[in-house]
């Protein structure tokens, strides 16, 4: 994995749990409504493993999932990677709204390289 400052990996693992924050949020909103929870549990262990994978590698915290885990993680993980990126170009320059996004795609970014690691 690539190195990146101190900074960028602060920023990345506060980015990443914000994400898994509000997709425990939608789930949970979601599970009470009735609603297909699929998507965001999908979504929601993805975040997980990647931000653990994140911190594994630069905390050398216990990461211990199987290969085909990771994989699928991954795989949502990149699915994520364009909507991101529409909002991030919808966004109107400094505001916080694309800095957030900014911050989430280098996150998401750096969590599929991370995971990709892994499957080495």
């Amino acid at each position: 994995m690539k190195t990146v400052s101190q900074e960028i990996q602060d920023l990345s693992v506060k980015s990443l749990e914000s994400t898994f924050n509000k997709l425990s949020n939608a789930y949970k909103s979601m599970t009470d409504k009735d609603s297909n929870t699929t998507l965001v549990k999908k979504r929601q262990d993805a975040v997980k493993i990647g931000l653990e994978s994140l911190k594994g590698a630069w905390n050398g915290e216990d990461f211990s999932y199987d290969k085909e885990i990771i994989l699928t993680s991954k795989e949502v993980l990149q699915s994520i990677i364009p909507s991101v990126e529409q909002q991030i170009a919808k966004a109107k320059e400094g505001s916080s709204q694309k800095t957030l996004n900014t911050h989430r795609l280098t996150a998401l970014k750096l969590a599929i390289e991370s995971l990709d690691d892994r499957l080495i």
